[in-house]
């Protein structure tokens, strides 16, 4: 079990403001694209360069229904080299650099209109999976301007780490998760654990965990229990260092406590607001 020192505002230390009237999409994108281009340094790039950005977001109760974790995952083509594309995703170009990009996060496919996650329902379901009355939805896997809104429109605490160098082949187990997910044999379903092993439904965790094994477990006892939010993403970024043929696709270090980077939300500048992070920027909107 993970030590939950992001919980209920343990730290609650008052964040930076000189960005506060910035949007929080705003933000968050600076900064990936500042980590990026640092990486990639001011020559020329002769070779395709490849980066994933985890995310999560909770509340101040760390509850389940307003929590969620997500990755982006970037590619950024070399400087004037024929363009061997993936087909669907999103591209772009900043600073002269060309970079495509997609994020998996993965919600129920009306989750923008009908934000009311349905994670334990039932006497006893937390404990036992089989008493849970949630219902399946189909599943959708938003886009990261599109999650960083869901997280506004609720006032949530945002965290982010990396961005993170990774190999090719890292890169491209992304894009085959992705491709499963847009299959749509999978559903959706927070409390996934009678149903993962069987490819019926997952979670926003398990979405985006074991790139390269699907459905591995977390939590106390392999319930998955706690492991909602920055809880989530933290686990995962553990097993992906943790593991040794995952482990090898990054090309930088990953601290998991020490590289998060949090935005929270301030409704007035100069408060000390809900604040789980070391390091971090206000919002507010």
């Amino acid at each position: 079990m993970l030590t939950l020192d992001t919980h209920a505002g343990i730290l609650d230390r008052k964040p930076d403001y000189s960005q506060y009237d910035m949007p929080l999409y705003e933000q968050i994108t600076n900064r990936i694209k500042d980590g990026i281009l640092e990486r990639l340094g001011g020559g020329h790039n002769s070779q395709d360069r490849y980066f994933i950005v985890p995310f999560a977001y909770q509340n101040k109760g760390n509850a389940p229904e307003f929590s969620h974790s997500f990755i982006s995952v970037i590619r950024v083509l070399a400087d004037r080299k024929q363009l061997h594309l993936t087909e669907g995703l999103r591209r772009g170009f900043y600073k002269n650099r060309e970079f495509e990009a997609f994020t998996i996060s993965w919600l129920p496919h009306d989750f923008d209109t009908n934000p009311n996650l349905c994670v334990f329902k039932g006497c006893g379901s937390r404990l036992f999976p089989r008493m849970n009355a949630c219902p399946f939805s189909p599943g959708k896997s938003f886009n990261l301007e599109e999650t960083i809104r869901l997280a506004v429109n609720v006032k949530n605490a945002v965290c982010m780490w990396g961005p993170y160098e990774v190999t090719q082949a890292g890169f491209d187990l992304g894009v085959q998760r992705l491709r499963l997910l847009e299959g749509g044999t999978i559903k959706y379903r927070a409390d996934d654990r009678l149903y993962r092993k069987d490819h019926i439904a997952i979670n926003c965790f398990h979405a985006m965990a074991g790139l390269d094994q699907l459905y591995p477990n977390g939590g106390l006892f392999g319930t998955g229990f706690k492991m909602w939010g920055i809880n989530g993403t933290a686990r995962v970024l553990m097993e992906y260092t943790d593991k040794i043929n995952f482990r090898s696709q990054f090309l930088e270090p990953v601290d998991e406590k020490n590289d998060r980077y949090g935005f929270v939300y301030a409704d007035k500048p100069g408060i000390r607001p809900y604040n789980p992070f070391k390091q971090s920027s206000a919002y507010r909107r």
